[in-house]
């Protein structure tokens, strides 16, 4: 890994997974750390197995409450902590799995959280997707108020 500042334009992000993200959580977190981002990890903290609503909710609740710009969720697929953490009023989870999926989800949708799924997504993609959701601007315009109505 280089030690290269990655250009976001966020400048606090927070973490969580399940077990069957855990080792992906914790790929994604050095990663950024490396890339001199501020990260503040949610846990778990092993890979003991954990209830992923548990931490859906408390990642959708920091990001709500401002102490974060964005999340990054991970679970097996990524789906149940989308669902989990869109429960929560201002959030926007989006399941990401490739890079258009995830370029739009910010462009269009104003993504505020980033799900991916460890068993579905291999980790060299799983950082891409992290750099562009991190990297991408919501475009606003005729999406906004469409975003408006969510």
């Amino acid at each position: 890994m280089s030690n290269i500042k990655l250009n976001s334009i966020f400048k606090t992000v927070c973490i969580a997974s399940d077990h069957a993200g855990y080792n992906l959580k914790e790929d994604i977190k050095n990663y950024l750390v490396d890339k001199k981002l501020s990260v503040f990890d949610m846990g778990p903290y092993d890979s003991q197995s954990v209830d992923y609503p548990d931490y859906a909710k408390k990642l959708g609740n920091r990001i709500k409450l401002k102490k974060s710009d964005v999340g990054i969720l991970v679970c097996g697929s990524g789906t149940g902590m989308a669902i989990s953490a869109n429960k929560i009023k201002t959030i926007r989870a989006a399941v990401c799995y490739n890079l258009k999926s995830t370029r739009l989800s910010r462009q269009h949708n104003n993504a505020n959280i980033i799900a991916i799924g460890s068993r579905l997504t291999k980790k060299k993609l799983s950082l891409k997707l992290v750099d562009i959701f991190l990297k991408t601007k919501f475009e606003g315009g005729r999406h906004l108020k469409r975003v408006r109505k969510i």
